[in-house]
């Protein structure tokens, strides 16, 4: 059937994500540092995320595509929690569309799940989430009011969760990467000086993240074009942990570069194995 969908510029794409929360039906994701329609049938071609586009790479055309499918959508919705389950709707009914609301309703009721509360906006739904934005820190300056003085951060950039960070940020040029289990750092008490110091961070958990192969083609994508001068691992000592070294070869392996890593291990006690 013809009907109206996104279409993405794949040439004004800078891969910056903030398209994203601005889909709740999970039509989009970042593959290879582009945004990327990964479903007929989750697009319902309305059309939020254009707004959240800083480059003007998305808009509407109609052509041959799948039927919309909101049933489909809503498994995915119901999945990702309350937060997400209230774009949705606001979603619908800011767009009028009556029949794909009730739909939803419809589904919630059947399952026992409560409607949310319309009246107020939910987090990061539109114009992307702060939360993702790019930022990077100036060491040279002092600590923020009320932070300790004796122990200073040294977090050099935002965000540091590997889904979230942007290939093609240029935080990321000619770095010295700290790749690191997302429980290192609560278990090794002087993690900032001993590893974050003078690197940028990215971190994640091998056993429990989801969508473990997108990290593997993030890291390539990173090792492939931003000359990473050197890599540090830092994992916890349990075997379900060995994994941030298995996805770490994988991506030097697809990227075809190759740079020396060293890997630290932490006991569960705190301590460096």
């Amino acid at each position: 059937m013809k009907r109206q969908i996104i279409e993405i510029d794949e040439n004004l794409c800078n891969g910056c994500g903030d398209c994203i929360p601005g889909c709740p039906e999970g039509a989009l994701q970042l593959i290879d540092g582009k945004a990327r329609l990964i479903s007929d049938l989750f697009c319902d071609g309305l059309g939020a995320c254009i707004g959240d586009c800083p480059t003007g790479a998305i808009k509407t055309i109609e052509r041959e595509a799948e039927e919309y499918d909101e049933a489909l959508v809503m498994e995915n919705i119901i999945k990702a929690g309350p937060n997400t389950i209230k774009a949705h709707l606001k979603h619908l009914k800011d767009h009028q569309q009556v029949e794909y609301f009730s739909q939803a309703v419809n589904i919630l009721n059947e399952r026992g799940i409560p409607l949310p509360d319309l009246t107020e906006e939910p987090a990061c739904h539109s114009g992307g989430c702060p939360g993702s934005a790019a930022m990077t820190f100036d060491k040279t300056q002092s600590a923020p009011a009320g932070a300790p003085q004796d122990i200073q951060s040294e977090l050099r950039q935002w965000p540091i969760q590997l889904h979230l960070i942007n290939p093609n940020a240029p935080y990321l040029k000619n770095a010295d990467l700290l790749i690191a289990a997302d429980c290192a750092p609560f278990a090794y008490a002087n993690f900032h000086q001993k590893f974050i110091k003078g690197k940028i961070l990215i971190n994640f958990c091998p056993k429990l993240d989801q969508g473990l192969d997108v990290y593997v083609q993030k890291l390539a994508e990173i090792f492939a074009a931003q000359n990473i001068k050197s890599v540090t691992a830092v994992r916890m000592e349990v075997p379900c942990c060995g994994g941030i070294e298995q996805i770490i070869q994988k991506a030097m392996e697809i990227s075809g570069r190759f740079v020396m890593t060293r890997i630290s291990v932490i006991s569960v006690r705190g301590g460096l194995v």
